[in-house]
């Protein structure tokens, strides 16, 4: 179950669900008793920082930037906008006319921008950059046009690569994250939003050095002003 209500509040969870025993990514547990009469069971959780859907701080990309602790609790919440870019043909760039075009008049600054396309594959598997890969790319103009439009957040669907080649990916990472734009990766369920407007939060743990961190992102449709 992804969708909820909550008086006249639909909240949908954007969040992959992990199974340590499949994840191909680091994700171990160990529960054990601390020991007395009274059960007292803990976990070590032994996690990779990019595990499920996660979100990137700028610390990811150059050890000046910020980690996650060191960005404010406002940047992992706030006005999210979905955008499913239907009309582009595979394999190609999502391009700023193409932004402009399918958001222009809906983006504020400060908004959470998620990005999605019909060509669904599931990202960092054995299928990526193969001939069944259709996902659409970013690179440098689409970077550029986040960074104009002054968004906090980007986030991708399983319609968006950003993993196919070097030379887009590093320039993507490297111009948002040197205004402080995180990534959300790896969402979820966005088929289950019935608004393109909600308000969104995954706040990560408050621990110094992450450069990435796992988080359970959801949307709540119907506040007021954030629709």
């Amino acid at each position: 179950m992804s969708a909820y209500t909550l008086g006249n509040l639909r909240i949908v969870d954007l969040t992959k669900y992990l199974d340590p025993a499949v994840e191909t990514r680091r994700c171990h547990l160990y529960r054990f008793n601390t020991g007395g009469r009274i059960p007292d069971f803990h976990t070590i959780m032994d996690l990779t920082s990019h595990l499920g859907t996660h979100c990137e701080f700028p610390y990811h990309h150059d050890d000046n930037w910020p980690d996650g602790s060191m960005l404010p609790l406002t940047s992992f919440l706030g006005r999210g906008v979905y955008v499913a870019i239907g009309d582009a043909q595979p394999n190609s760039y999502i391009t700023a006319q193409m932004l402009d075009k399918l958001l222009g008049g809906k983006v504020r600054e400060g908004d959470i921008i998620i990005l999605d396309s019909p060509y669904k594959l599931a990202p960092f598997t054995e299928k990526t950059n193969t001939k069944e890969d259709k996902r659409l790319f970013v690179n440098a103009q689409t970077a550029r046009w986040m960074v104009d439009h002054r968004i906090k957040c980007v986030g991708f669907g399983d319609g968006v690569s950003i993993e196919n080649r070097n030379e887009d990916v590093k320039p993507f990472h490297d111009i948002c994250m040197a205004e402080n734009i995180t990534f959300l990766e790896v969402l979820k369920n966005l088929e289950e939003l019935e608004r393109d407007i909600f308000f969104i939060s995954f706040a990560p743990l408050y621990i110094k050095g992450l450069d990435s961190c796992p988080v359970r992102v959801y949307a709540i449709e119907g506040i007021e002003g954030y629709c």
